[in-house]
């Protein structure tokens, strides 16, 4: 499939006054293994060919060992890179005259890839796409793969915020998640992103195999003393075709996990940091500009393997998705045919596609944002916003919608209201 706008801009059944702002997101597929909670489209790249393959569990692939390398070749660096840039190309016509606020560099495990590379990779979208002046550059790092400097490089690169997956300070619980890196690890990634960037996101998870409270807040303990300016926590879910899928581990029961993100909460006001989202606490101007645009229905342009995207256009929202299997994709890209999906999203589920986002946010929206981005009357979510208000999930003027605590609590239960 290739971008055909006249496809696109052809008359149909949404008015979208204006087209929301667009963002970036680009996926690096590699990791140095594939944890057994990750649905995500991630590959393992092959061991390394030096004794460092005999590594014990917790070590890095290599960087900042005397004598460690690992196999570049099992990594397609370069061609990745040029298939990136094809598929940037092609999808031009799309987004051509909007400008870009976001870019956000996920995996698998970005980190992997050289700063050289990164640098490769941002000079060709600044020459591509129009980025406003301050725009927010995130990079996915994972403590594995780091060394001395290497952040720094990646700051060099143009990379402006880094969010860095640690998942848990407690060994025992990193060996349980099947991560690459150990506590010590961690805590020197962190400090090193805190020297490198202004601004970066610490990762963490709770509800973990055996976790008790105790242990969650060791770990919050430690996030904290760190001082991170964002903090994004994750309750540990056992995706369907998933190693835990298969064979589940045992994890807290779902009062405990309750009684975790209440402490969570506690403990990160008691820092300065507020929670703005679900799963997400910052300090004030620190908020992630990127998945802020995700959750107010904003558009992304996503190239790479697997990557998913949204794209509006005066008529219609469209969604896209990239060949998934890493060499599969850069095949496709570099012929110019990087898009194995690519549907309008039905009228019909537009509001609880909308809701599934806007509702994530502890302020909610704004009624005529919801007109703007969907393209749709407002009498299209009424009878549900009715019995929301009804059931107390929600509050209401006649401007704006937020959750209630207990709606925030129960945000599934919120959001079905708004399917068809």
């Amino acid at each position: 499939m290739t971008a055909d706008i006249q496809h696109y801009m052809r008359p149909g059944t949404l008015q979208l006054a204006a087209l929301p702002p667009l963002s970036l997101y680009v996926h690096l597929p590699w990791c140095l293994k594939k944890c057994p909670y990750c649905d995500f489209n991630s590959h393992e790249i092959a061991p390394p060919k030096t004794p460092a393959a005999s590594a014990p569990q917790g070590g890095a692939f290599g960087l900042g060992r005397p004598g460690a390398e690992w196999n570049p070749s099992a990594m397609p660096e370069a061609r990745y890179i040029d298939a990136l840039v094809a598929d940037l190309e092609g999808a031009l016509p799309l987004v051509w005259g909007r400008q870009v606020h976001s870019i956000f560099i996920g995996g698998g495990t970005p980190s992997l890839f050289s700063p050289q590379a990164i640098e490769r990779l941002l000079s060709a979208v600044r020459a591509r796409l129009q980025l406003v002046p301050d725009c927010e550059i995130t990079l996915e790092a994972n403590p594995g793969t780091f060394e001395k400097d290497r952040f720094k490089a990646f700051r060099s690169a143009g990379v402006t915020r880094l969010s860095v997956g640690v998942q848990s300070f407690n060994d025992a619980h990193l060996r349980a998640l099947g991560r690459v890196h150990d506590s010590r690890q961690a805590i020197a990634a962190v400090e090193e992103a805190a020297a490198s960037f202004d601004t970066f996101n610490l990762d963490l998870m709770y509800a973990l195999p055996g976790q008790t409270l105790e242990q969650l807040e060791a770990d919050v303990t430690q996030a904290m003393s760190l001082m991170p300016p964002h903090l994004s926590i994750y309750h540990l879910t056992i995706e369907p075709n998933t190693y835990f899928a298969k064979f589940p581990p045992v994890t807290p029961a779902d009062d405990m996990a309750y009684a975790m993100l209440d402490r969570i909460t506690e403990m990160t006001a008691a820092t300065g940091m507020e929670r703005y989202e679900v799963s997400a606490y910052a300090k004030p101007g620190h908020r992630c500009w990127h998945n802020f645009n995700y959750w107010q229905f904003g558009d992304y342009l996503g190239i790479g393997a697997g990557a998913h995207g949204k794209i509006s256009f005066p008529h219609r929202v469209v969604r896209q998705v990239r060949y998934r299997e890493p060499k599969l994709y850069m095949e496709n890209a570099l012929r110019g045919q990087a898009i194995a999906q690519d549907e309008e999203v039905a009228r019909a589920e537009l509001p609880f596609e909308f809701m599934l986002n806007a509702l994530r946010l502890k302020d909610g929206f704004l009624l005529q944002d919801y007109v703007a981005r969907t393209g749709l009357p407002l009498s299209t979510i009424e009878p549900a916003l009715q019995q929301a208000q009804a059931k107390g999930l929600i509050e209401r003027d006649l401007l704006h919608v937020k959750p209630t605590e207990r709606g925030f609590d129960f945000l599934s239960d919120l959001q079905s209201l708004f399917l068809t």
